[in-house]
């Protein structure tokens, strides 16, 4: 016992974290990709595709509360040697987020349209928002249960396995998008309805190969049983640690929706120049957001011991890392932004649209930097109701208004709903990086240690 004790403590951030960072690269590759070739095809299924990538991203939120609350509780408890008891937790995380997936499955695709009209979407924008969330809506059971299974991977330190499926994922999704737009071998040109199929089929892929991945490295088989008989306990246990920790994303989303109305209403190029932009500033936080995750797998662990100053440790030192590089990419962003801009678009409109956002991103992506790791720590430590009320107040006492007041009402169209987000963000960060400091897990522990226990 003392071999897994150590093993699942002592594994390095590096070791977890660099896969991680893979991943991520690829997935949000992906999307740039996804971006850069349907600009080729039409800005108008650009901007489309970006909002209903917003809806659909409303839901995947949804089934990250088991996903986030798997996570946390499978690694405090291998954190504090109780074996057993993290692999009830994953069998519980996989049955529910079953069920989750087929309901919000339904959900989307009979409410999809009522969705899509509150952005007052029209046209051909419409058209084609329509018919990439009516597609892709139907794999939503497919991505409910792949989260689970991802977090089942992850938070026993198995991060490669993750990223080796999602390489061959994206090449699948990659593949599919090129022959979509651009009719290859022959085939018809489908447009954004072959996009949406390509993600389907690469869905179907990634939760097969994760199975099988589960249960080669863990000897977990999961079966009729863990949908139909879930722990009534672990349900509960993953819904006080998943709720309030998505709560934050949701509030997140749903202000994104509003604030992405207030873009429709500046105009189409601003809201073309919106998705770019958004595409552009992931290379911002991809790194941030790997390291912020390996970091919480650790803290949850460490928790799980009781080591709590190498808890506080921990977070303070990716924090500095993660503004560091920040804020090195994101100046590099904004002195390349052109050119950058010039590979999804040659609309001067566009253009001239994003290029002064491009700088706000240097103002924006070190506050985020410090969102991402302490609030994401504060989480894995069981302080999961702060982040959230944080969050909703911040983001739309601050980010929704201000949104309004700089882009709208003064006129600064994109930049001051980038001015705004940037407030936002801040404002966050630095009450986060106070919370961390103050050490709440010495108020709170969600699993008891060996020591306490004997």
């Amino acid at each position: 016992m003392n071999i897994e004790k150590n093993k699942y403590q002592e594994q390095s951030l590096f070791n977890i974290t660099w896969p991680l960072f893979i991943e991520i690269s690829l997935h949000m590759s992906v999307g740039i990709l996804a971006t850069f070739i349907l600009s080729s095809y039409s800005d108008q299924a650009v901007a489309g595709v970006g909002v209903a990538n917003q809806i659909i991203n409303i839901f995947i939120i949804l089934f990250n509360v088991t996903a986030v609350g798997a996570t946390i509780l499978i690694g405090q408890n291998l954190g504090a040697n109780e074996i057993k008891t993290a692999r009830d937790y994953a069998r519980s995380a996989f049955g529910l987020n079953f069920w989750v997936g087929i309901v919000m499955t339904i959900i989307v695709i009979a409410f999809g349209g009522i969705f899509l009209s509150l952005y007052g979407l029209s046209g051909a924008v419409y058209d084609y928002a329509y018919s990439f969330l009516a597609i892709t809506g139907l794999s939503l059971c497919i991505e409910a249960v792949a989260l689970a299974l991802s977090a089942v991977l992850r938070s026993h330190g198995y991060t490669r396995e993750t990223m080796f499926v999602t390489v061959i994922m994206n090449i699948i999704s990659i593949a599919g998008f090129f022959i979509a737009i651009h009719g290859l071998f022959g085939l018809p040109v489908t447009g954004v309805v072959g996009v949406s199929v390509s993600i389907i089929v690469a869905r179907i892929f990634l939760v097969l190969a994760l199975l099988v991945f589960v249960y080669k490295r863990l000897a977990i088989k999961f079966g009729l049983q863990d949908i139909i008989k879930i722990d009534k306990k672990n349900i509960k246990n993953l819904m006080g640690i998943g709720v309030p920790s998505a709560g934050e994303q949701l509030s997140y989303q749903f202000s994104q929706v509003v604030i992405t109305g207030f873009v429709a209403l500046i105009g189409d190029a601003a809201l073309a120049a919106r998705v770019y932009i958004l595409n552009i500033s992931m290379f911002c936080f991809m790194f941030t957001m790997a390291i912020s995750q390996g970091t919480q797998l650790l803290v949850a662990r460490y928790i799980g011991a009781g080591m709590y100053e190498r808890t506080l440790k921990r977070g303070l030192k990716t924090l500095r890392i993660a503004v560091s590089v920040s804020l090195a990419i994101s100046l590099i962003i904004a002195l390349t932004g052109k050119g950058l801009l010039g590979v999804f678009t040659s609309n001067p409109a566009i253009i001239a649209v994003a290029i002064p956002v491009l700088w706000a991103i240097v103002f924006i992506e070190p506050g985020r930097a410090v969102n991402m790791v302490l609030m994401g720590s504060l989480k894995s430590v069981g302080d999961v109701r702060f982040p959230v009320v944080i969050g909703v107040i911040s983001m739309w006492g601050l980010a929704v208004v201000l949104s309004y007041v700089f882009g709208i009402h003064f006129g600064l169209g994109l930049l001051g709903v980038w001015l705004a987000q940037g407030v936002d963000e801040w404002f966050r960060g630095i009450f986060a990086y106070r919370r961390w400091k103050s050490q709440p897990w010495l108020r709170k522990k969600l699993v008891k240690t060996e020591a306490e226990t004997i």
